[in-house]
């Protein structure tokens, strides 16, 4: 059996669900489902990537338009090794949403995943662009929002970028 921390790419939820004595947490089972998404990708398996993606996937892109490299990719428009997308960090934000980041040379990449029923149903690509995630509640009354998760490029002192906020 495989240690609790990895996954299998054809069916990352089933191997979480085989662990002994633990049912896994949502948050859990959706970075498992985006970590086996870029190996998919990595490997060229499109079958899999295939079945981690909903039908219906709902995409929005922020950037440049000649840099939709992901949906290129999703698509078949393009290969993986066109432009590599290799995760630095991933992050979860609640049950359902994966932030992935990453750079190849000196473009700076987010992705934001979004998870339900075991499926990728929402996917935004951001490229070239600083991004804080916000938590606000209108029913709140709060001095300051709470800041889920902000950007880190690696080069950020060396150049300039637009900053986005997503509120959630």
């Amino acid at each position: 059996m495989a240690p609790p921390n990895s996954y299998d790419i054809e069916s990352p939820i089933i191997l979480l669900e085989s662990i002994p004595d633990a049912k896994p947490k949502p948050e859990v089972q959706s970075k498992a489902i985006v970590e086996a998404l870029y190996k998919a990708l990595a490997n060229g398996q499109s079958e899999t990537v295939t079945k981690l993606l909903a039908c219906d996937l709902e995409w929005w892109f922020h950037g440049p338009p000649k840099r939709h490299h992901m949906m290129r990719v999703l698509t078949g428009e393009s290969t993986y090794k066109e432009f590599t997308f290799e995760p630095k960090s991933i992050s979860v934000i609640g049950d359902d949403s994966v932030i992935v980041e990453g750079w190849e040379g000196a473009h700076y990449w987010i992705h934001l995943w979004t998870i339900k029923d075991g499926l990728i149903t929402k996917f935004r690509e951001y490229f070239n662009t600083w991004l804080t995630v916000q938590e606000l509640r209108p029913w709140e009354v709060r001095q300051r929002s709470a800041t889920l998760w902000q950007s880190q490029p690696r080069d950020l002192y060396e150049r300039s970028l637009p900053a986005l906020m997503i509120a959630m």
